[in-house]
């Protein structure tokens, strides 16, 4: 009984069983609250105090290991790292919620296209009113996400679903394919209402708030064709000059982001390739569960042997199923999102290179014209006229004012 109150005593103090030297108290070793056990916490103490910095090194190993370690809370989207960044005058309730839902097709006699419904509730006071309701078709992202480029030229736009898909992979107006669309327009809308500077865009909220009219009123106030076609000249031949002096920062950017583009360029077509296969390799095989129920009805002594077969078959198409499941919700959208995150960053530092370009020719156009007005207000000697040389011969008005203007 001694004992087990003593190991009890020990565990519920920290301190190894027989105390904190590890010796019994029967074998004549120091007790707990001896003068042996204390000079022997205190020269454990300065142990912990020398070797402060390799636990502080340990501790933030250790937190790092946490922090990399797989948990459902961790984002598995492109914005993983950017969504979990909190801006000090960022407010922390939303004020600014939007759905897309109800896809209708329309045809005419130009084209066949789709719209959604788009409802939005905001509390925020330049909204006219609490809640709207509008209805957008895929041009209309499209404008909208120009129109955030030429806003912002440097910042991130979130990215839209592509216009034109693979064919045969999925068609148009599919259900399921209208239906995927939906949700990468409803994610691009709240990407852009959760965004700290795009969300007050004045295009982003007519967007949402105009009726049809309205908003074919509003893309009409911008510039007209002439403006738009010489902007685009002027953007080319800064491409086409490039910038003399790049940051090495931006260099190194540059270089990262064309590098990665390729990688994970190279990783989409490979997990394409893959789930073309799986689906192909499903296909063909889910029909060889009925061929063998079909042949054991004509092979009396096989008939186990071939439901076995067949029930092994369709085990295997369920996962392979499940298999294909994965790959088309949880790998095929997260790689593809990156890719178009690496067009759009790619995208984002031409645009900076533009902006540098124009800045540089600005400067060097400022500098020619400071230099040319130096030279003007600079004072010039002026040649004095030897009126000696002028002879009795050169009597004549005329010939006088030749000679004037000759010298």
């Amino acid at each position: 009984m001694d004992g087990e109150r003593r190991a009890s005593q020990a565990l519920s103090s920290g301190l190894p069983e027989g105390g904190a030297g590890g010796e019994s108290p029967g074998d004549g070793g120091p007790v707990p609250g001896s003068s042996g056990s204390s000079a022997l916490l205190q020269a454990e103490v300065l142990d912990l105090d020398e070797d402060e910095d390799d636990l502080e090194v340990f501790s933030k190993d250790a937190s790092l290991m946490d922090m990399n370690s797989f948990s459902p809370m961790m984002p598995t989207s492109p914005l993983s790292m950017i969504n979990q960044v909190k801006f000090e005058d960022e407010p922390d309730l939303k004020d600014l919620f939007i759905t897309v839902d109800e896809p209708e097709s329309h045809v005419t006699t130009v084209e066949t296209f789709i719209t959604y419904r788009i409802i939005t509730k905001t509390s925020r006071g330049e909204f006219d009113s609490s809640e709207f309701e509008v209805r957008r078709r895929y041009q209309d992202f499209l404008w909208l996400k120009g129109k955030l480029e030429d806003a912002h030229p440097t910042l991130i736009i979130p990215p839209l679903p592509e216009k034109f898909i693979v064919k045969g992979m999925v068609e148009r107006f599919n259900d399921d394919f209208i239906e995927t669309r939906r949700k990468a327009l409803q994610k691009f809308l709240n990407r852009i209402a959760d965004h700290p500077t795009l969300t007050f865009n004045e295009d982003f909220k007519v967007f949402l708030t105009a009726q049809t009219w309205e908003l074919s009123s509003h893309k009409k106030q911008g510039p007209g064709l002439l403006s738009r076609m010489g902007q685009t000249v002027r953007a080319v031949a800064w491409s086409m000059r490039g910038v003399k002096s790049r940051p090495e920062e931006f260099m190194e950017m540059n270089n990262f982001i064309e590098m990665f583009s390729q990688k994970i360029n190279l990783i989409d077509k490979i997990s394409q390739r893959i789930y073309k296969e799986e689906r192909e390799y499903f296909d063909e095989m889910k029909e060889y569960g009925p061929v063998h129920i079909l042949w054991s009805a004509t092979e009396e002594d096989l008939v186990d042997t071939l439901k076995s077969v067949a029930s092994c078959v369709d085990k295997c198409c369920k996962a392979t199923e499940k298999r294909m499941s994965g790959l088309s919700e949880a790998l095929l959208p997260v790689v593809h999102e990156y890719v178009l995150y690496s067009e759009i960053l790619m995208g984002v530092m031409k645009r900076r290179d533009q902006i540098q370009a124009e800045l540089d020719s600005k400067v060097e156009a400022l500098t020619s014209k400071k230099a040319d007005t130096d030279l003007m207000r600079k004072p010039q000697p002026i040649r004095e006229l030897n009126l000696s040389e002028v002879t009795q011969q050169d009597s004549h008005p005329s010939d006088f004012r030749a000679k004037v203007l000759a010298h």
